[in-house]
């Protein structure tokens, strides 16, 4: 079986799906290959998902011009009013922001993955010009006039532009030979739900920890929050094995917390996900778009890294948009206007949760000290803060 495409998107995660329902509704014939179909018909009664994400304005914007945000159950969003950040130590730091000093209505929104896929795939169903194919590919040969993938099945895709939405081991980056810088941050993302004593009142906190790592906790709907624990390797291991109530102690240990005592929620066991810096060579080959951890992949300390791929589709949208040769949407001048829009804020975020990493992850007094007293100090100076949540919000603010 041979099909014809403008665009191929290999990858069904949310990236994947939202990017071929934009593309579709750009007037792009548009083939979404995925490797499974995975159903994401959730009950609202169901317990929380493990995967949640703090997702910004960008992204919020965008799924809002998609009408899968009003598609999402409200039920299980979760407005994000105000970020505290505390340091570690006796002579913790602390810094926080706020909605009403950022002039907007929340400074994100917590989402769970399920909420997410369920409402792509219910736009997608009733899109016009996307087709999903169920399928992997075991081959991918590009030539002046297209891309050619070749699947397992035997059945081909001929396309204009494949773009790899594939994740961070993606296949399709592999295939053109964009190299990576690849490095371990040795910790794992223990992440669960919990119920708290006393209500949160839309607060997302942080705790650097310093050889503990670092702790969020993101508010879900009601008395409920997120936990996303960036353990070292060992504690992580110690996480996942110990009993509920004493991952429980340890959060209800948390310096400064206000939230009272915690239960952790169905399903019972945490999950772990290791930690590690992608940078690709290069987002773009010819006839080859990255988006997504394909791309990109970051510290999930700032809780960016799926923003980051809202704003890769935001900025791949734009480039097409201004194409002069709208006959072909694998023009090289496209692509490299995209990778251009991209390469200075993807940059910027990389080295700010690479950067912050390393100054909490070591233990010398002195650096402990300057790095509490920097936190407390930032606090104090309100042109800089706004600048920081400007880079968070994803979208100018004013000053």
């Amino acid at each position: 079986m041979l099909k014809t495409t403008d665009i191929c998107i290999v990858g069904g995660g949310a990236i994947g799906k939202t990017a071929a329902l934009a593309l579709a509704r750009a007037g792009h014939q548009t083939t979404l290959l995925t490797a499974e179909r995975t159903d994401y018909k959730t009950p609202v009664t169901a317990h929380w998902d493990q995967r949640v994400y703090a997702l910004n304005h960008v992204a919020y914007d965008l799924l809002s011009r998609l009408r899968v945000w009003d598609a999402m159950d409200p039920s299980r969003i979760a407005a994000i009013d105000t970020i505290e950040v505390h340091g570690d130590g006796d002579a913790a730091g602390h810094v926080g922001f706020d909605a009403y000093a950022a002039h907007t209505e929340a400074l994100a929104w917590t989402v769970e993955d399920n909420n997410i896929n369920q409402a792509l795939d219910h736009a997608l169903q009733f899109a016009n010009g996307v087709t999903t194919q169920l399928g992997s590919a075991k081959a991918l040969r590009l030539d002046n006039q297209g891309v050619c993938l070749y699947l397992e099945d035997g059945a081909q895709i001929v396309s204009k532009l494949v773009i790899g939405a594939d994740g961070a081991n993606s296949w399709v980056r592999s295939q053109v030979d964009i190299g990576i810088q690849y490095r371990s941050y040795n910790q794992r993302a223990v992440v669960a739900n919990f119920g708290c004593e006393y209500p949160h009142h839309g607060v997302a906190r942080q705790w650097f920890l310093g050889e503990q790592g670092i702790v969020a906790l993101l508010p879900l709907s009601g008395s409920c929050v997120s936990l996303v624990w960036s353990a070292p390797d060992s504690l992580a291991s110690v996480l996942m094995q110990e009993a509920p109530e004493q991952l429980c102690r340890r959060l209800s240990n948390l310096p400064s917390q206000s939230l009272g005592a915690f239960t952790l929620l169905p399903p019972s066991k945490p999950q772990a996900f290791p930690l590690r810096l992608i940078r690709s060579a290069s987002m773009i080959a010819p006839r080859i778009a990255l988006i997504g951890d394909a791309a990109h992949v970051v510290h999930p300390l700032a809780g960016q890294g799926m923003n980051l791929g809202f704003a890769d589709i935001d900025a791949l949208l734009a480039a097409l948009s201004k194409s002069e040769n709208t006959s072909d949407c694998g023009d090289e001048r496209t692509l490299a206007r995209y990778a251009r829009h991209r390469a200075e804020e993807v940059m910027l975020m990389q080295l700010t949760t690479d950067g912050l990493h390393r100054l909490f992850d070591t233990s010398l007094a002195p650096v402990k000290l300057l790095r509490n007293l920097g936190m407390s100090a930032l606090d104090q100076i309100p042109f800089l803060k706004r600048r920081l949540m400007n880079q968070a919000l994803g979208r100018p603010l004013s000053f």
